[in-house]
This record gives C-alpha cells, structure tokens and sequence, in this order.
C-alpha cells in the first residue's frame, strides 16, 4: 500500500465500528499526517471515540481491550465522573473542537429557535397505536430473552409509523388527507412558511414517509418537492442541492435523516421540521445543526412533531 502525504477523515463517525471493513481500511492508510473530522465523535457511547482516535493517532488511548478496562467500564457502566475527565485531558491536547456558540467562528449565524408541536391523534390513529399495543402484550406473554427484545423494538418501529400516517403503518398507498395529526399540523405551518417565502426541510427517518411526503405535499402546495435518501446517486444529489440552493429552486426539500446528515450543507433553508425523531439524539443533531444553524436569512426555526393521545401519550413518534 502507498505512502500519502496527508490523510483527512471527514465524518469521521462513520468509523466508530473498529470491526468494520470501512473502519480497518482507513487505520491501514499510511500518511505523513491524519486528521479526522466529526461533528458526532461520541455517536452511541464512549467507545466510539476510541475507534475514531486510533486512525490520527494510533495507540494514543492504547488496544481496545485496554481502552474498554480502563475508560469505557468505568465511565458507560459505572458513571465515574473521575475516570471521564481523565479521559478528556488525555484526549484535549488532540482535539480542536468548534462550538456554534463560540462568536468568534461564525459572526453571523442566525440565532436557532427550537419548538416541539405536539400533534393528536386521529381517531385512525388511536386506533392503530392500540392494535400494536394489545398485539405487543400478548406476544410478550409468550416470549422470553432476546425475542422479547426483538418483538418490542419491532412495536417501537410500528408505534413510529402509526403516529406518522395510517398510510405508513398500513403501505397500502391510501389517500393521506386528514387521516394524520402530524401530517395536518406539517401543513399548516408549511402554509405560513411559504407564504413568508421562506424555504423549508423536512426530515424523516423513514424513507418510505418521506416519498409519501414529497407527493403530498407537492400536489397540497403546487410546488417543486425535492426528495433526498439514500438510494439517490452522487450525481444526482448535488443537482438536487444545488437546484435548492439557487434562485427559483423548489421552496420544499424532503430528505431521510441519514441520506440528510452526511456531507450536505443546505444554507438557503431557514426552516427544519423533524416529521420523526430518530432513536439517537446526536444524529438528528447533526442534520439539524449543519443546515438550520446555517441559515443566513436572519433566523432560523426547528420544529419537531411528536404525536400525543388522549389514552397514551405516543412517545414514540
């Protein structure tokens, strides 16, 4: 394998398996220095900063036994406050960390407002949430060690499609109108946004809600919808960026949270609306940090919609 001169890992999260292919390769580059960029290096728990460490600076924290024994079983089992900040004196010297409320980075970031609206159900939905539920106890009663695991991560998904849309949970491609309370709260706002003449994100981490979004709301509005997941190529995504980004580009872009948080900095959105939350708050940061603290129209709004029932608040969604 060849010597490089410099070796730069941009979204460096992405190696916070040291098991994987993607993470074996790049500790195997050889280069006259390294360095890796994240906006997420504690994505799931501390042991990821180790995976992402050993590529800059090999056996800085040591193997990864000796990280697991001395740092991630007493800081992630333990809680010991001690033992974490010996960590981060041992790792500051190599970490030049940029904080979006440091004014001297970026003088002229819009102030971020973030809200939560909180949706009803409809009675569709109740409805549905309640079947998963019931459905969800008796199989319980009957599962045991990993298999009960498995049948509530199953309901969790479910329960998140149900507080979406029907039409979610179901895949029967229904009508959509009226039958979602997230869906109905989504539009009204878009409506006064549009009418501002703002541009707006909206995010999901289902890529199958989010085809469901761009042809609702392109036949609600009238308007251009662009679409981004992860079964778009390159090529096609930078088109689609840059067709937002210019005069005259579609005022709505529908991305998955994924496809979404990876390399894409969409500055003429000043508007974010989380149509679902993802189960790890620090990748549904960093979407919404990279585009909406972006914003250079003077300010810039987060929305989240969570759904809530009369019966059961729907945590879930």
């Amino acid at each position: 394998m060849g010597y490089w001169s410099g070796l730069v890992l941009d979204e460096a999260q992405n190696v916070k398996n040291p098991e994987t292919k993607q993470a074996r390769a790049a500790r195997s580059l050889r280069a006259g220095f390294r360095i890796a960029l994240t906006g997420t290096p504690v994505e799931n728990n501390v042991g990821d900063l180790w995976s992402i460490m050993e590529c800059p600076n090999p056996g800085l924290l040591g193997t990864q036994a000796d990280f697991r024994r001395r740092f991630f079983l007493p800081i992630q089992v333990e809680g010991d406050a001690g033992t974490a900040e010996r960590l981060k004196r041992l790792t500051g010297p190599f970490i030049l960390r940029r904080l979006k409320t440091d004014p001297c980075v970026i003088s002229d970031l819009p102030e971020k407002s973030e809200t939560r609206a909180f949706c009803n159900l409809t009675r569709e939905q109740a409805s549905l949430y309640a079947a998963v539920v019931k459905e969800l106890e008796e199989g319980l009663e009957r599962a045991e060690g990993m298999e009960r695991r498995g049948r509530v991560l199953a309901a969790l998904s479910k329960l998140k499609q149900v507080c979406n849309h029907p039409a979610h949970f179901l895949g029967d491609n229904s009508p959509l109108p009226g039958r979602s309370g997230k869906l109905m709260r989504l539009t009204e706002t878009l409506e006064q946004a549009l009418a501002s003449g703002d541009r707006a994100l909206v995010l999901s981490q289902f890529a199958e809600m989010g085809a469901l979004l761009q042809r609702y709301l392109r036949e609600t509005f009238g308007c251009e919808v662009a679409f981004l997941h992860g079964g778009v190529p390159r090529s096609q995504r930078d088109q689609m960026i840059e067709r937002f980004q210019g005069e005259g580009g579609p005022p709505i872009f529908v991305l998955s949270l994924k496809a979404g948080g990876t390399g894409v900095n969409l500055t003429r959105a000043n508007q974010v609306f989380h149509f679902d939350r993802w189960w790890n708050p620090a990748v549904e940061t960093r979407p919404r940090t990279a585009r909406s603290a972006s914003a250079r129209r003077g300010r810039s709004l987060c929305t989240s919609l969570s759904a809530w029932g009369r019966w059961r608040s729907a945590s879930t969604s």
